[in-house]
């Protein structure tokens, strides 16, 4: 198959070496993304695959180029590739979001209806698979309310539910033995706003992190709420976690339906939520789909494979006959 070949123009040999990093790896990412084998020499470009995946991988191309007036990380080619790949969308951006990262804001559709959600509903749900930013965004509006001094604290919670470990087995107290499973709350706040700000914000409590059974018993005002992982609350623990928003707060659900650790036979509080709930006004729900996935390239990939699976067996479970007694 003949390849697709392009040249870069007009030739910048600084902006081009931007453009393919050491030893070609920006190049080797743009290859993986779009499943082609690109040879370079020089400014010239020559791209092999599947025809559609190849001008793809060449308008990426000349997209980064554009955009390589400083060193181009492999983080950066990879949002750069999901920009891109979603510009054909209708994409009006939300309110800049005052953070310690100056640039944040949603690289996809539903990642800006995400984050427009948040800003004009006092309850919104994100509901996806993993790497679509669920999270990160989440505590990226709940740090911008802080710093606008819309709220007067965050409270980031999340069910302690083991995903096949068990706690009791883990070493310390119960604090210690829940740490990990509120590690990712940590790693965002302290990208957001710098280790020594949150270190003193805890101090003051103006943060605060907790398993969701410390929610009980309590009344919430002014405050950024988000449940992380909520697809393995029970309704019960859901309905809890709902009512104890207090006066001039905010609330943000997010979880992953796929992925639910509770026992067999129970039922996810998120999936009941949502459901009970669809319709109430004041409510926003941005449902994320595998091509909202912002991490390494193989992840949506990994994410597609999983629900084609899925669907090939749900297809062989409603077409397999029944064993006669």
């Amino acid at each position: 198959m003949k390849p697709i070949e392009i040249s870069l123009n007009p030739l910048d040999n600084d902006r081009l070496a931007k453009l393919c990093g050491p030893l070609d790896e920006n190049i080797r990412q743009i290859e993986a993304a779009y499943d082609v084998a690109i040879a370079r020499r020089g400014e010239r470009f020559a791209l092999r695959g599947d025809v559609a995946q190849a001008r793809l991988a060449a308008r990426a191309i000349n997209f980064l180029y554009e955009r390589a007036d400083e060193e181009l990380t492999v983080e950066d080619i990879q949002l750069g590739m999901v920009e891109l790949n979603n510009t054909s969308q209708a994409m009006q951006p939300a309110n800049g979001l005052l953070t310690r990262k100056g640039d944040l804001h949603g690289r996809t559709p539903r990642q800006t209806e995400y984050i427009r959600n948040i800003q004009e509903h006092d309850i919104t749900f994100g509901i996806g698979p993993a790497g679509t930013g669920k999270t990160y965004l989440a505590v990226a509006c709940a740090v911008d309310a802080f710093e606008r001094q819309q709220v007067e604290r965050i409270v980031l919670t999340r069910p302690a539910v083991e995903a096949g470990e068990r706690l009791g087995f883990l070493p310390g107290d119960l604090a210690q033995k829940v740490d990990p499973y509120l590690r990712p709350l940590y790693d965002a706040l302290y990208d957001l706003m710098g280790f020594d700000r949150v270190a003193k914000l805890f101090e003051r409590q103006c943060i605060e992190i907790a398993p969701l059974a410390f929610m009980r018993g309590r009344t919430l005002n002014h405050a950024f709420i988000i449940l992380d992982e909520a697809q393995n609350t029970t309704p019960e623990q859901i309905k809890m976690f709902l009512t104890r928003m207090g006066i001039g707060s905010k609330a943000v659900i997010t979880g992953d339906v796929t992925q639910v650790d509770l026992p067999r036979g129970h039922k996810s509080g998120l999936t009941e939520a949502t459901r009970i709930l669809t319709g109430v006004r004041g409510i926003g729900t941005t449902r994320f789909l595998k091509e909202d996935v912002v991490r390494h390239p193989l992840v949506a990939r990994i994410v597609a494979a999983y629900e084609k699976d899925a669907a090939e067996q749900n297809h062989e479970d409603h077409h397999r006959p029944e064993r006669q007694g």
